[in-house]
């Protein structure tokens, strides 16, 4: 871990930071999800530097390390696009290849349709392409579905606000890595979907929780909640979301976005494919959310496979 070097890059008004590693003309921008940050791409930065690839991981907006934007509440997923480009044009990198986890495929896909000639490629985990478009899953599922519920404005704040950051980020953690859709009864919170007496998953270190704790102890979760949540709806304007980019999509066969309403149907029929015709699809048999964190080693293998074979063959 040491030898990942980080850096302050002041673009857009704010000061982002960036987690580094490698070096050379084969650039790869790995983007987070919730309630990750540049920590959970570790195992992937290190593995991608000595294979000889420059790894780069920022901390979006109001995330981790990098500044909270001035009215979080107005955060969109395009300052989140505007900021990426801000940043490979501040270090000087003209094309990449971007590896997304959970919400980060939005950014990631929605780049590669509006600057189709700075990626070369895309790999998502945990979240397929989703077309452009307002939401539909919460009409289809209970009120206490938990995107539901954050997307409330000050539920999830008062929710989380009970309990220290690091305690909100091993809750969330546990969720996440179960196959069933977060969802409180009526007279419940999230939050009150996890005890303390339940362990947190083998592959998730307390040193591990221990660092995003005091990550998102600094930030907090109003952006968080803001981008992806409260944004869910926001519209890119992109009339033709055909993405001509390889692409890979690694799904664990535990994770419980497969729960979501039609979600299953749309990766496995191929019916994602009509969006990104050049995708790969991968399934992990015991794989959960967290496939890169949970499996480093097989989906460090992927990722390579992909970048050798697919990009600089």
């Amino acid at each position: 871990m040491d030898q990942i070097q980080h850096k302050f890059v002041q673009v857009q008004g704010l000061k982002h930071h960036v987690a580094e590693i490698g070096a050379g003309p084969k650039v790869v921008v790995f983007l987070h999800g919730f309630p990750e940050i540049w920590y959970s791409w570790r195992h992937q930065m290190i593995c991608l530097a000595g294979a000889g690839f420059r790894a780069v991981a920022p901390d979006y907006r109001g995330y981790g390390l990098s500044d909270p934007p001035p009215v979080p509440e107005k955060t969109t997923f395009g300052d989140l696009i505007s900021d990426l480009l801000a940043i490979l044009d501040f270090l000087e990198i003209t094309k990449v290849v971007l590896v997304a986890k959970d919400f980060g495929a939005k950014p990631a896909y929605m780049l590669a349709l509006l600057h189709p000639d700075r990626v070369l490629g895309v790999v998502t985990m945990g979240v397929p392409f989703i077309p452009p478009g307002p939401s539909q899953y919460q009409k289809h599922l209970p009120e206490g579905f938990y995107i539901s519920r954050w997307r409330e404005p000050s539920r999830a704040e008062a929710d989380f606000g009970r309990l220290d950051a690091k305690r909100v980020v091993r809750n969330i953690y546990i969720l996440f890595s179960r196959s069933e859709i977060p969802i409180a009864a009526e007279n419940q919170e999230i939050m009150d979907l996890v005890d303390l007496s339940t362990p947190l998953p083998p592959w998730f270190t307390e040193e591990d929780l221990a660092t995003y704790g005091a990550l998102y102890e600094k930030s907090g979760f109003q952006t968080a909640l803001q981008v992806p949540y409260r944004s869910l709806d926001e519209d890119l304007n992109i009339t033709e979301p055909v993405v001509e980019a390889p692409a890979l999509l690694i799904m664990g066969d535990k994770d419980y976005v497969f729960k979501f309403p039609g979600m299953e149907d749309y990766i496995k029929s191929g019916k994602v494919k009509e969006f990104v015709p050049d995708l790969d699809i991968i399934y992990l048999p015991e794989g959960s959310h967290f496939v890169q964190e949970q499996s480093p080693d097989e989906v460090n293998q992927l990722i390579l496979t992909f970048l050798n074979t697919r990009i600089w063959s």
